[in-house]
């Protein structure tokens, strides 16, 4: 299989998904190279894992890598992709692409040059994968309803409106914002090291199609807290999925019910090593993990995907998320605050993103 190669831009937290992904791959990606301003993580990464971190952009690409990662601030990532679209190099954008409105009309044009994806990855981790086939596979009938509580903004929107296969439909979006005490989570750092009450911002959203219902609920404590799960409900004519029980209908008289089935290696006697197999429904795989036995978490598996789908794009294969499909869940995403924000609803006209 031929090795992908990439460049970095970006020097923060979700940069050091792609450098571990890399790193847990080497057969399949290669880093040319990170670029970032700050000395003392060039200085890490470049110790850390290995990676070139040239001081310019023309040195970063002189690597000739096959795409550029783009993992940097909102403020800078429309200029970076401007350039690079310039320069007739491909690149991945972390979500999302520009901060406001007014950004993603300006970044409209780029969405038709064909030389940019974003890195929308939670259609891709496991068990979301599983819920997107099921819904996508006529075992529920026609999917009307999609309750997602399992990611923030355009993230959140982006399962919604994948598991209703919204397109750019005219939506009524009403919101509101409920504030209560949880004990202190967990966060990007590690665990808490005293028992503190803050306060839970949870924004409950309802995206109304007219013939389908998504529903947004997320707090983000959801990320990491170890008392706040994460909820999918989605519903059709024939059946519903509920987390990972689906229940469906045979004929009009014979109901089944059955369970997604997580498949990891390294439990109990299991020797094969400690990966992530795929997910089960009955005697079918809905899900198999092309990375195995690479050691990665969810996420990183779902970020490898989009490596991977990158290089496919590049040979003609389809999206890994288009440009204008993550503008489309960032501006619903923005309409979601601004309900929550005004307890008024906000009605949205199907926009064109290129």
């Amino acid at each position: 299989m031929t090795s992908t190669r990439f460049a970095i831009v970006g020097g923060g937290w979700r940069a050091e998904f792609y450098l571990r992904v890399a790193a847990a791959l080497p057969d399949r990606f290669g880093v040319t190279g990170l670029l970032t301003r700050d000395a003392s993580r060039r200085a890490a990464f470049g110790s850390g894992f290995a990676v070139t971190t040239p001081s310019t952009l023309d040195d970063l690409l002189a690597a000739d890598p096959d795409f550029v990662v783009v993992a940097t601030p909102w403020p800078v990532t429309p200029d970076l992709l401007r350039e690079l679209t310039g320069r007739g190099v491909a690149a991945l954008a972390e979500t999302p692409p520009a901060p406001d409105v007014e950004g993603l009309r300006a970044l409209a044009p780029l969405a038709n040059t064909g030389r940019i994806q974003v890195a929308e990855q939670y259609q891709y981790q496991p068990m979301h994968a599983a819920r997107l086939s099921i819904a996508r596979s006529g075992r529920l009938g026609r999917v009307s309803q999609a309750r997602v509580s399992a990611a923030h903004g355009y993230h959140g929107v982006d399962l919604i409106r994948r598991l209703l296969e919204l397109d750019r439909e005219p939506l009524t979006i009403t919101a509101h914002r409920f504030v209560s005490p949880i004990v202190a989570s967990p966060d990007r750092a590690g665990p808490p090291t005293e028992e503190r009450v803050v306060e839970s911002d949870q924004v409950l959203a309802f995206l109304d199609a007219g013939d389908r219902l998504g529903v947004y609920d997320f707090t983000p404590d959801q990320y990491f807290s170890w008392i706040r799960a994460s909820r999918v409900l989605v519903r059709g004519d024939r059946g519903e999925l509920n987390g990972k029980e689906v229940r469906t209908l045979l004929d009009h008289r014979t109901p089944a019910v059955g369970e997604l089935i997580r498949h990891d290696a390294g439990h109990d006697g299991n020797l094969e090593g400690f990966h992530h197999k795929g997910i089960t429904l009955g005697d079918e795989w809905l899900y198999r993990n092309p990375f195995v036995p690479a050691r990665l978490s969810d996420d990183e598996i779902a970020v490898a995907t989009c490596l991977a789908r990158m290089g496919e794009w590049l040979e003609g294969g389809p999206d890994v998320c288009s440009l204008a499909d993550a503008a489309q869940d960032h501006h619903l995403g923005l309409c979601i605050e601004d309900a929550a924000r005004t307890g008024r609803p906000v009605r949205t006209a199907g926009h064109v993103w290129g």
